[in-house]
């Protein structure tokens, strides 16, 4: 019932126009009505409430003196037409004869959210699962989004923990190692113009992306003069490498170059790099990945630098 709960509270803001009072006065002249509307609409309309023995009625817009006379219709109405974001502001209608205010609107223009772009990843086994999303397109409107999870289709909906309400992240703490069932994400994005959401289906040996390799040390060899030392250690995130062993992938370069020699394997935290020029300083990095090759390599450590051994 939770993954019902949360798709159907945004269907409250499914609306092209959206108007909300704010600040209601029982004269009307200080209440504001928010309201939202879709920047390229082909006609958007602000409504005034006339009274009797008032035939038409003048609109201002941002506080200004001068009225806007030629887009008012009989009903008292403000008609806008293909709006963009220059027509947003604070928009209020008045009795011709005594300038009363008859309604203020604040007028705030966006689009409502497309659907989010989403990526899990988790840095061990085990390890939470942490998860992000965004939007492809800028919406100009405050949008809120809420996440859920399922462990397969017909499993419970649970809460995705979010850092603060509404944000665009979200972590999980419960891990299903070696499953075959998939965790389905449903994340929903919302505005005051609409909705959309977005089912991300995964499994925890797919998003595996270990943290970078750590203390990586470049070392000459004493009487090799073409060739270095290279160790490293298992990034400290890498909770169980006993049995969870990673592979590494080594980038080398000389000081000076921007190119790289091609990058070397290996299965250990060490690596003896051969054919190197004597006297020539190089820097190295190391990018982890689970032995079996799930999932993705880490990010490069920070570089080190050494040269190989000379002669005295």
């Amino acid at each position: 019932m939770l993954w019902i709960r949360v798709l159907a509270f945004p269907l409250l803001f499914w609306s092209g126009s959206y108007e909300d009072s704010v600040g209601f006065s029982e004269e009307g002249a200080d209440c504001t009505h928010q309201q939202y509307a879709s920047m390229g609409a082909s006609e958007v309309f602000l409504h005034c409430p006339m009274p009797k023995g008032i035939s038409t009625v003048e609109w201002r817009v941002n506080g200004s003196s001068g009225a806007i006379l030629k887009e008012a219709r009989e009903d008292g109405s403000l008609a806008l037409w293909n709006t963009s974001l220059a027509q947003e502001g604070e928009y209020s209608c008045h009795d011709p004869t005594t300038g009363q205010v008859l309604r203020r609107v604040h007028l705030q223009l966006g689009y409502p959210p497309g659907e989010p772009t989403v990526q899990c990843r988790s840095a061990s086994y085990p390890s939470a699962i942490n998860c992000s999303w965004k939007l492809e397109t800028e919406t100009h409107l405050e949008t809120s989004f809420f996440s859920t999870y399922r462990y397969g289709m017909e499993g419970v909906a649970q809460e995705c923990v979010q850092p603060t309400a509404g944000a665009a992240s979200c972590s999980i703490a419960d891990v299903q190692m070696f499953s075959i069932i998939p965790y389905m994400l449903n994340v929903t994005a919302v505005n005051a113009l609409g909705m959309a959401t977005h089912i991300f289906p995964f499994f925890l040996n797919e998003i595996i992306k270990p943290d970078p390799p750590e203390d990586v040390e470049v070392s000459p060899i004493p009487g090799e003069r073409r060739k270095l030392l290279l160790k490293w250690k298992p990034p400290s995130s890498w909770l169980l490498p006993e049995y969870f062993p990673l592979k590494y992938k080594i980038l080398y370069m000389k000081n000076g170059t921007s190119n790289n020699g091609k990058p070397k394997l290996s299965e250990q935290t060490s690596l003896v790099l051969s054919g190197i020029y004597p006297g020539t300083t190089y820097h190295v990095q190391v990018a982890a990945k689970d032995f079996l090759d799930h999932g993705e390599y880490s990010p490069w450590s920070v570089p080190a630098t050494g040269a190989a051994w000379k002669p005295e």
